[in-house]
């Protein structure tokens, strides 16, 4: 991609914190943003700020058809779709034993069903425009910290689907990668140390890099920097780097290279097998899922 000027980013989770500044960035860089949230008033600030050209719509990541319409809006409006940013998140507070399942459950919903959705709207698009998608994983997702299972399972799933996606797009000339911030100051993380001491304290005495606080700013500028150059990893910052390649090896560049002659052939013999065989999992579980 190399350059975002003129090109159509989709953000969802755009209405504050890193999916606002992320908009903000790729706007002075030059692209249309299309913004979708569940906050109408502050999509609709945030598009105001940003100018003339760009789209917003209000959409649950979790509900396909709204999540499907908000895309379809942006791709009338502004044209295509040439990258997206899988942003909408969340994290509940609390540990397995003593939290309300309901917070588990909306997680993995969001975090991970929400991407899901997301990627399945936006894909017709990207491979009209050999386009890229950017899930925003987490630090979390390798480096599980005790009551916050419930966001580093879905942090963890949403690594592992960019990951697992980009291997099945990668002959149809469509690029996935995953991000992963450490703490960043934004409304999420305010609201849980304002609710939490201990939540501050645990996170102080995380060691090095693992407890860096980076400005929305500042993980704005690498999202973008990420997505001109079409990064397979984003860490912010830099640092974290190290952290997940100490763990990494089967979804590494090396893996990916080995198995690209395959896959060029492969998965479009897949997909076709599967539109022939008229159902997505063995007839036993089809029947029980039904």
């Amino acid at each position: 991609m190399r350059s975002v000027a003129g090109k159509v980013v989709l953000i969802t989770g755009a209405a504050r914190g890193i999916g606002a500044e992320t908009a903000r960035e790729l706007a002075r860089r030059g692209a249309k943003l299309a913004l979708v949230g569940l906050e109408p008033a502050e999509l609709a600030a945030v598009a105001a700020e940003l100018g003339e050209g760009h789209y917003w719509a209000e959409a649950d990541v979790t509900v396909p058809e709204s999540i499907e319409a908000a895309v379809a809006g942006a791709v009338q409006q502004l044209g295509g779709i040439d990258a997206c940013v899988a942003n909408a998140g969340i994290a509940p507070v609390g540990t397995i034993r003593e939290g309300d399942p309901r917070g588990f459950l909306k997680t993995i919903d969001v975090n991970v069903n929400g991407v899901f959705h997301t990627a399945r709207a936006v894909l017709p698009h990207l491979v009209d425009r050999r386009g890229h998608l950017l899930v925003v994983s987490s630090l979390s997702a390798f480096t599980p910290i005790g009551g916050m299972a419930a966001y580093t399972a879905s942090k963890a799933a949403a690594e592992s689907f960019a990951s697992a996606l980009r291997m099945e797009v990668l002959h149809l000339g469509v690029t996935v990668a995953s991000a992963h911030p450490s703490w960043i100051d934004t409304d999420l993380v305010r609201e849980m140390a304002s609710d939490l001491e201990s939540f501050t304290e645990m996170r102080n005495k995380l060691p090095w890099p693992m407890r860096a606080i980076t400005t929305p700013e500042k993980c704005a500028k690498a999202f973008a920097d990420g997505i001109e150059k079409r990064s397979r990893r984003v860490y912010v910052p830099r640092s974290i780097a190290l952290l997940h390649w100490l763990r990494n090896l089967n979804a590494s560049l090396l893996a990916e290279q080995l198995f690209k002659p395959i896959l060029r052939t492969a998965i479009p013999k897949l997909e076709q097998e599967v539109r022939e065989l008229g159902r997505f999992m063995s007839e036993r579980n089809q029947k029980l899922n039904s």
